[in-house]
């Protein structure tokens, strides 16, 4: 695990998420995973010094997601590993 994690943000019933987060209900209801787990996996690439299209790439490949969706979780991960 990376030293800086960063935390899915809690989608409150009734709540509208704003920027990429929006996104976060139909990646959870479409891939069936939590945001956690997509973001650890998302924290270890960027971390490791991979390029933001890169990532988006891999979980296009590897898990079949669609190009918007991946581009949500990678621009979260990198603005909140910016701060």
């Amino acid at each position: 695990m990376t030293a800086k994690r960063v935390v899915a943000p809690p989608l409150e019933p009734g709540s509208i998420p704003k920027g990429p987060a929006s996104y976060f209900p139909s990646i959870e209801k479409t891939y069936g995973r939590p945001m956690q787990e997509w973001l650890d996996i998302v924290v270890v690439r960027l971390t490791a010094g991979e390029t933001h299209m890169s990532v988006v790439s891999e979980l296009k490949s590897t898990h079949a997601m669609g190009h918007g969706h991946a581009n949500a979780i990678v621009a979260y991960a990198k603005a909140e590993l910016a701060k």
